[in-house]
């Protein structure tokens, strides 16, 4: 089974990439990993990798498809992987389909988890952390026994800034014209699986289960 996760920022594809992975046993494989493995073990793609991130751009396309590549000829994806974070362009999805059909293959599904924007902005600009002991919260959703104080450690929790409201828009905005594209290109190809992301984290994945154990 060989998929890609499409989502918003705060749609909770990490928690549904883990359950995935762990059900039917396949590689949760995610850019940032991949990057981060090759700089650390200062690979030749790693190296060429850095010089771009050290000077704060990003890494061209040709390289992230060509360490894309890279990973996936690895024994572990022989039975299937769950890309997460690629591709992030067309171009990206071109090379990824002409990389597979070479080998005889294809991406089975491309699960986009449908969440509103006005859904995220409630979850994300809700979120509070402990920076004392990294305990989590939601000012709804999962409020601490007392109003701005850690359960577990009695510290201050905290807003991150990346979770203030402007900085969720424009995170927003970025992906919608970023994935579009993407959605557009796999669903044209009859790859695409929406699922409604606004459901609990269990719904979520009985419905990507579902839409998995129906395609075998």
């Amino acid at each position: 089974m060989r998929m890609i996760l499409l989502g918003p920022p705060g749609a909770g594809k990490g928690t549904q990439a883990k359950l995935i992975s762990e059900k039917y046993s396949i590689p949760h494989i995610s850019t940032g990993d991949i990057f981060r493995k090759n700089i650390s073990e200062k690979t030749p793609l790693g190296i060429k990798a850095k010089e771009y991130m050290d000077k704060g751009q990003l890494v061209p396309d040709e390289l992230t498809i060509d360490l894309v590549k890279d990973r996936l000829t690895n024994e572990d994806c022989k039975g299937g992987f769950l890309l997460d974070g690629f591709p992030r362009t067309v171009k990206q999805a071109e090379a990824l389909e002409d990389f597979l059909r070479d080998k005889g293959k294809a991406i089975d599904t491309a699960l986009l988890i449908n969440v509103p924007n006005e859904f995220i902005l409630e979850r994300m600009t809700g979120r509070r952390v402990c920076p004392s002991c990294g305990a989590s919260y939601h000012v709804k959703f999962n409020p601490p026994k007392v109003n701005g104080k850690c359960d577990i450690c009695g510290s201050e929790i905290v807003q991150r800034k990346d979770d203030t409201e402007d900085t969720v828009k424009e995170r927003l905005d970025v992906y919608e014209k970023q994935t579009q594209p993407l959605v557009d290109f796999y669903a044209s190809r009859d790859q695409l699986f929406v699922v409604d992301g606004t459901q609990s984290i269990d719904e979520v994945f009985i419905s990507i289960s579902n839409h998995i154990e129906g395609d075998k």
